[in-house]
């Protein structure tokens, strides 16, 4: 080996290779980046189940809150309902059935702390439930509980908020509900809210309308029992009672022809009469063919009055055998009905006589 031969040796031995430093530098880079990227995703996988938790805490356990348009007392009265109707829906057991049914109103539940910020609180509860749905890692067999709380917001306003919990009953364990129960509770009760109002509106209108029958037809009594100067006096019938000549007739029925008609002066009580009173029937019998048209009998073995047109609504009095109601409503099913001491509700069509 020549002379420039070991000192070159010598030179790498002392300082290394040209492209040591280089590797060296770049190794210790790699080894920052590898470092930071593993921090990196540690940071990731421990965000993860943070996250995971979060959302379910945002699912499940809110319950339903929301604000009605309707007075408190009404309110209220429909949740009472609801709680009697025996089930709890947006929830199951297993996959039989859409609802699980069996459960009872209670005045309280050991499965919700006591309520202390106002308001009616109503409940309703089913005991031994078996894994129900829609419950956060439910199982096992034990107590579903739903609360409903109506709060007054003013004369014409309601809060209501509801909410469900499953309780296991050996583990004791409370398992929040994801909300299909307490939505599926509020459409329940909104559509009983809504029943009513229609019932209101159309009681109203049969009402309205039976007034102004009833104006009519006493104004026309009223017509053909009034002396009239123009007409000629009508001769006394066998049983001695006045029967009302053509021109009393035509007088009442004055207002329901065609004004301007040319035969209005001319028109017989025949012609005029069938407007109101079919020919060869008084005004009397008239009156009682109206009413047999919406009056009906309660068949055997009686009958129950809903408070709405529904099978789960509850009963607002029971009907013994031939009572007498009349229809103010009429649906493809049910009835809208008064009896005569002016209790309004709904029945069946099925429990009614039909003429």
């Amino acid at each position: 080996m020549g002379f420039r031969s070991r000192v070159q040796d010598s030179w790498v031995r002392e300082r290394g290779r040209p492209d040591d430093g280089l590797a060296r530098r770049y190794g210790a880079f790699g080894r920052r980046v590898g470092a930071l990227f593993c921090l990196l995703l540690m940071l990731f996988v421990a965000v993860l189940p943070l996250a995971g938790r979060e959302k379910d805490k945002l699912h499940y356990g809110e319950g339903l809150i929301v604000n009605i348009p309707v007075p408190e007392s009404e309110v209220a009265k429909v949740v009472e309902e609801v709680t009697q109707n025996g089930m709890i829906r947006g929830t199951k057991e297993y996959n039989k059935d859409e609802f699980i049914g069996g459960a009872k109103a209670a005045p309280s539940s050991r499965v919700f702390r006591a309520w202390e910020e106002g308001g009616k609180v109503f409940y309703k509860v089913r005991e031994q439930a078996i894994d129900p749905r829609n419950f956060k890692d439910s199982g096992d067999s034990g107590t579903l509980a739903v609360r409903y709380v109506v709060q007054a917001q003013g004369e014409k306003n309601t809060v209501l908020r509801i909410d469900a919990l499953f309780v296991e009953e050996f583990r004791h364990t409370v398992h929040q509900s994801d909300g299909s129960v307490e939505s599926s509770e509020y459409k329940d009760i909104q559509e009983h809210l809504e029943a009513i109002e229609v019932m209101k509106k159309q009681n109203a209108e049969a009402e309205a309308e039976r007034q102004e029958q009833l104006v009519k037809k006493q104004q026309l009594a009223m017509r053909m029992e009034a002396p009239t100067g123009t007409a000629p006096e009508s001769a006394p019938s066998q049983s001695g009672s006045l029967q009302p000549g053509p021109g009393i007739i035509q007088q009442a029925m004055e207002g329901n022809a065609e004004p301007g008609s040319q035969d209005d002066a001319t028109q017989s009580p025949a012609q005029t009469l069938p407007e109101q009173v079919p020919p060869g029937q008084t005004l009397e019998e008239h009156v009682k063919d109206l009413r047999k048209q919406v009056e009906r009998l309660v068949k055997a073995p009686g009958a129950p009055l809903k408070s709405a047109p529904f099978h789960t609504a509850s009963t607002l009095q029971s009907l013994t055998t031939g009572t007498e109601v009349l229809i103010l409503i009429s649906t493809p099913y049910w009835y809208g009905v008064e009896t005569h001491e002016g209790q309004h509700g709904w029945m069946l069509r099925d429990e009614l006589e039909q003429p």
